[in-house]
């Protein structure tokens, strides 16, 4: 079966998963194989492509470091699955996002099957508290491509970020990004209007808590 793992595959997983949670971003090969105590990069790639082809990893070869831990992989090192912070977007006026580096966090074992899809966020302002999103929080967000009316959205205006909760109706203004606090202004759809993913989760003092 392609899904078995072997003792010397889990043990490079194992070393992925650290280099992951304690450095903000996969190892190197030349990490790899020094961690490993080999001397062919081949012999790490060997490795590798059948973690990817045991679906515990998936990475991009054109691309330094892409390397990602898939929910099988989690549960073959029995570990949490890890999601990056990639960085602060805003329960108010659409700002642009803050890139924030080198920063996980292990999530709870109910969302390890969207672990490759989901990432968390820091929310700054306050238009979302009525459904117990406040300034500071960290939001987690999984990229989607289909929404429902009433999800809490990521949204991109104008090429700007904002967490608003997203309104389907069968009359005007048929859609539109709402927020939750009634100092501010419903933001009509447009062209510029483009939804990246649906907020599955708040995180309270290391707690994911459910949405309103």
């Amino acid at each position: 079966m392609n899904n078995l793992i072997t003792p010397r595959q889990k043990e490079l997983l194992s070393i992925v998963y650290s280099y992951i949670k304690n450095e903000g971003y996969p190892p190197t090969f030349d990490e790899m194989r020094k961690k490993l105590k080999i001397v062919s990069n081949q012999s790490v790639i060997d490795l590798l492509n059948k973690l990817v082809e045991g679906k515990f990893l998936k990475r991009n070869e054109n691309i330094a470091r892409s390397i990602a831990i898939l929910p099988l992989g989690y549960e073959a090192l029995g570990k949490p699955p890890l999601a990056p912070f990639l960085g602060v977007t805003t329960a108010g006026f659409p700002i642009d996002p803050i890139e924030m580096t080198g920063e996980w966090q292990e999530l709870p074992g109910g969302v390890a099957r969207f672990a490759d899809q989901v990432f968390l966020l820091k929310v700054h302002g306050d238009s979302m508290i009525n459904a117990g999103i406040n300034d500071g929080d960290v939001v987690l967000v999984k990229s989607e491509k289909e929404f429902s009316s009433g999800d809490i959205v990521l949204a991109e205006v104008s090429g700007e970020s904002t967490i608003k909760r997203f309104v389907s109706e069968d009359k005007p203004p048929y859609l539109y990004l709402k927020p939750e606090n009634p100092e501010y202004k419903i933001i009509y759809f447009t062209e510029e209007v483009v939804l990246k993913g649906k907020v599955l989760s708040v995180v309270k003092q290391g707690q994911m808590n459910k949405i309103a």
